[in-house]
């Protein structure tokens, strides 16, 4: 763990961290449109909390803590609407604004985190609640950061010199308020010469892997190799793969892990295979009033997101499509989990209680 710290202070994190996915001018919300990327690189202007929420529903942004942090500022745009003598009657009115935003996407768990944190500022706020949830909004951006460089040295600690990795989606700056988690840990893998190989599968049906991920490295001047998704188990056959280090939306109180569909069977590939698997993801993901993945909604989207490509139909017509957004990773399957609170290797109740309580 000392090792860890020290990476920590020693790591020159603004190399590898260009990408920022959110920005607040003061009258607007402006979310790079991830859907677009890499080849239109443009934000979106949000006006109201409502134009969040259908951002957060509709991919604009995307990754359990940047919708968060998203969300926070959507109840900042919602307070522009009301008049209110304090807190406690801003919160009465902003309650249908804050509703819309955590039905966007029931699964992150961050979304709701983000919405209770402005919830309690409001409760204590006097006449100035204007001013206490813009400066909480701001505070859940900023803490996000700190966390994200935070967690990437403590999870490239785990990773022997040499070594090589795969990640799965994006949850790299453009799921964050930047640096990223699981791509922050590769981040600082990279810095600190542990990480010698990079592979990102595509991600199907949005693609945020091909889209996102690589695109996203590229502009910090790393190197990482596309697989199909198909090809995971073959790739980790070469033993060109020591780690597979990914994100989540959601882990329950006995370390079970919802994240992007396609999850659940690399950690599978990964323990048959030999190579360690790492979840990593700031503790607002920590649901410890969940107890297992038994309890996780997961979230389904139109089957017709899996008929075609780029707008192009592919499939003959009246077939059927199941279109989940998530999967479950078991506990068995997962060989540490990494917050900023510190790294829980073999993850259980009894640890996950031992580090969050509940």
């Amino acid at each position: 763990m000392a090792d860890n710290a020290a990476m920590d202070t020693t790591l020159d994190f603004d190399r590898y961290d260009h990408v920022r996915p959110i920005r607040w001018t003061g009258e607007a919300l402006e979310l790079l449109d991830q859907r677009n990327l890499p080849f239109d690189v443009g934000y979106v202007a949000c006006r109201s909390s409502d134009d969040v929420a259908a951002a957060i529903h509709a991919l604009t942004v995307r990754g359990a803590p940047a919708i968060g942090i998203a969300a926070a500022w959507g109840v900042v745009l919602a307070a522009g609407g009301i008049e209110a003598m304090d807190g406690a009657e801003a919160a009465h009115k902003l309650e249908p604004a804050m509703q819309r935003l955590n039905a966007a996407r029931p699964t992150a768990v961050n979304l709701a985190w983000a919405l209770a944190r402005m919830r309690h500022v409001l409760g204590e706020a006097g006449t100035d609640w204007r001013m206490v949830i813009e400066r909480e909004a701001r505070a859940i951006e900023s803490e996000d950061l700190a966390a994200n460089r935070h967690m990437g040295a403590l999870g490239a600690g785990l990773i022997a010199p040499g070594s090589g990795v795969m990640t799965h989606c994006n949850t790299g700056s453009l799921a964050t308020a930047g640096f990223g988690t699981a791509l922050g840990v590769i981040r600082a893998g990279v810095a600190a010469q542990r990480i010698a190989r990079v592979f990102a599968g595509e991600t199907r049906p949005w693609n945020q892997g091909a889209r996102l991920t690589v695109w996203e490295l590229r502009q910090d001047g790393i190197d990482a190799t596309l697989i199909a998704d198909a090809a995971a188990s073959h790739l980790m056959k070469t033993g060109r793969v020591q780690w597979v280090v990914v994100g989540a939306d959601r882990i329950c109180a006995n370390g079970d892990t919802a994240n992007k569909i396609g999850t659940y069977q690399l950690a599978i590939a990964a323990r048959h295979h030999g190579a360690k698997f790492m979840v990593v993801a700031p503790s607002s993901t920590v649901d410890m009033a969940t107890p297992n993945g038994d309890a996780i909604h997961i979230e389904e989207r139109d089957p017709g997101e899996l008929l075609g490509i780029a707008g192009t139909r592919t499939v003959a017509e009246g077939v059927p499509a199941w279109n989940p957004v998530f999967d479950v990773t078991p506990a068995s399957l997962i060989d540490a989990i990494v917050t900023e609170k510190g790294v829980i290797e073999q993850p259980d109740e009894a640890r996950m209680r031992a580090t969050f309580g509940g």
